[in-house]
């Protein structure tokens, strides 16, 4: 049954918004049983029509299908209310950072994610698998098969984000991760390096040594300073003795 073009528009735009990934051609025009000349000339329409209109959605051609996206000057809205709805995340800079690693390599392996920041991971994977910004992903066919891990649908919940091809460079990474976390304050504070501490204790134990050199008192040379003025007194009685004679 071939459908007019306002009935196969509400049709696509009707799969599209339902399908979890992106819907292929052949599929779009499998379910609605027309031509994919047909469909695909229709839906170049509606790309259009959503790009062009003041709405807060659109729809793109990705991954060889199609999708809604939330339109980028919306995105700042979308990810303050995203934010409302969930209480605030804290994450230390080390865990951030392992989730980046997670984010641009998944799927990827504790031993892998150790290899690229040259700390053990352990500890962090187990509070983002807590969290739920991450999950296993099965194990990889290697020597040990080790688990692998990769972000969760928590992740682009957190991070407003309608999948993964919507992830920022590395470079812009730390600053949507504030803006998601909620600035400096989802970010908990990570504590100073000893060497920092022990340059601080340094530091001060070398101010304390210097304010007790200037405040020690010069030695006090009383015996050569009382020497002369008794020597003067004997001469001055024996002076006296000699003249009373």
């Amino acid at each position: 049954m071939t459908m007019n073009p306002t009935e196969l528009k509400g049709a696509l735009e009707a799969i599209i918004y339902a399908a979890d990934e992106p819907a292929t051609l052949e599929q779009i025009a499998n379910a609605v049983g027309e031509e994919k000349s047909s469909v695909r000339a229709t839906l170049d329409e509606m790309i259009a029509a959503y790009a062009s209109e003041d709405r807060g959605v659109e729809i793109r051609a990705v991954a060889g299908g199609y999708k809604f996206y939330t339109k980028p000057q919306h995105h700042e809205v979308v990810r303050r209310f995203i934010k409302s709805l969930r209480p605030p995340l804290r994450l230390t800079m080390p865990a951030l950072e392992t989730l980046a690693v997670i984010a641009y390599r998944q799927p990827v392996t504790g031993p892998e994610i150790q290899e690229i920041r040259g700390v053990n991971v352990s500890g962090v994977i187990k509070t983002l698998l807590e969290k739920r910004l991450i999950v296993t992903a099965g194990r990889k066919a290697v020597m040990g098969r080790p688990i692998m891990y990769r972000s969760s649908k928590e992740f682009l919940i957190r991070f407003g984000l309608s999948d993964l091809e919507e992830l920022p460079s590395l470079k812009e990474f730390e600053q949507l991760a504030r803006a998601a976390l909620g600035s400096d304050e989802g970010i908990a504070p990570v504590e100073p390096e000893l060497s920092e501490s022990m340059d601080g204790v340094e530091a001060a134990a070398s101010e304390a040594t210097a304010a007790e050199a200037v405040a020690e008192p010069a030695p006090q040379n009383s015996q050569e300073a009382t020497e002369p003025a008794e020597t003067v007194a004997e001469h001055s009685e024996h002076t006296k003795a000699e003249s009373a004679s």
